[in-house]
């Protein structure tokens, strides 16, 4: 492709949405059924192809034949989201879900080999994890129960749930025990849950299962919890369950808003997401001397290079502690 017009991207968002070929919408069908990908991440590929197909046919005034597809085009797609101010993890996620699904169309015999495996893409800056320190952890933990105190009560006026605050002490014991992600938190059931072993089964993506030791301190807070249920402890159902009249699954997105008042109740970031927990977990482990592959491992990672990151936190945090303390740094 040697044309490259420069198109604005609301002219190409105006264009009308183009229905998806027969290989976009297998590869979205395996996504969900045999990949086991996320909500989201099935979500973020479909938008991706759909973007991808509206600047093609704005392009030439077609749809794309994936087959035919060569290297340049996606470098002059690059060339064309660098242009109107995408970040790089706006990028690289467009460029990821093309990969994938080019993969996908090697398995099905479609294409010989991705045009797009060897677009260089713009590195991003190295931005090390947030995290919490022991002592921000230990006042997180302790902020849901600091709602119950004198006459606390909810916006709307009404009483504070005992049991939901108990339930959320739990969920903040378990994440920063186990290093779950939020949606492994939600999706976590009372058989998982090995009493005498303390291990938990995690789901994690990509529907691989991993097996992760979980605190006595947690396991306390989750039966603490159960005992205050009305309906006692829970038979074949989530560990953590929502106030509805269905009692399904606590939602990832009502979590999120719990934990920006904990943190503000804490007198911490509310911005902090409950990932960064899983960050904090892990930092605390190297600092404490857990080696890298084990973390690995706890963690669910697929490449060591992904967990790596957190030496670089405590490199860091080293690096700080020399300079402030020593005499001739």
């Amino acid at each position: 492709m040697t044309s490259d017009p420069d198109h604005t991207v609301g002219a190409v968002a105006a264009a009308p949405p183009p229905v998806l070929d027969r290989w976009s919408r297998e590869f979205l069908g395996h996504l969900n059924t045999e990949r086991g990908a996320s909500a989201y991440t099935q979500r973020n590929y479909r938008q991706a192809l759909m973007e991808f197909s509206v600047w093609w046919r704005h392009e030439r005034s077609a749809g794309p034949v994936w087959a035919q597809l060569q290297r340049d085009d996606f470098r002059s797609y690059l060339r064309f989201l660098g242009r109107h101010n995408l970040g790089r993890a706006a990028i690289a996620l467009r460029f990821s879900a093309l990969r994938s699904f080019y993969r996908f169309l090697i398995r099905q015999g479609v294409v010989p080999t991705s045009p797009v495996k060897t677009v260089t893409l713009p590195k991003p800056p190295k931005r090390l994890p947030k995290f919490l320190t022991v002592r921000q952890m230990e006042d997180l933990l302790a902020a849901p129960l600091a709602g119950l105190t004198g006459t606390a009560v909810k916006r709307a006026g009404r009483p504070l749930s005992v049991v939901a605050c108990y339930r959320d002490v739990a969920i903040l014991e378990t994440i920063y025990s186990c290093g779950l992600r939020i949606s492994e938190l939600a999706g976590l059931q009372v058989e998982d849950i090995d009493w005498n072993e303390q291990l938990v089964r995690i789901r994690g993506k990509g529907r691989k299962e991993r097996l992760v030791p979980i605190a006595q301190t947690a396991l306390k807070a989750i039966k603490h919890y159960w005992s205050l249920r009305p309906e006692g402890a829970p038979g074949k159902s989530p560990v953590f369950v929502a106030e509805t009249r269905r009692h399904g699954a606590i939602n990832p997105v009502m979590l999120q808003r719990r934990l920006k008042r904990y943190l503000a109740r804490a007198g911490l970031d509310p911005s902090i997401t409950p990932h960064q927990l899983r960050h904090s977990y892990a930092t605390h482990l190297l600092d404490n001397g857990a080696d890298l592959r084990s973390v690995q491992e706890l963690l669910g990672h697929a490449h060591l290079a992904t967990t790596q990151v957190y030496t670089h936190v405590s490199t860091e945090r080293l690096k700080q502690a020399y300079l402030r303390a020593h005499p001739r740094a």
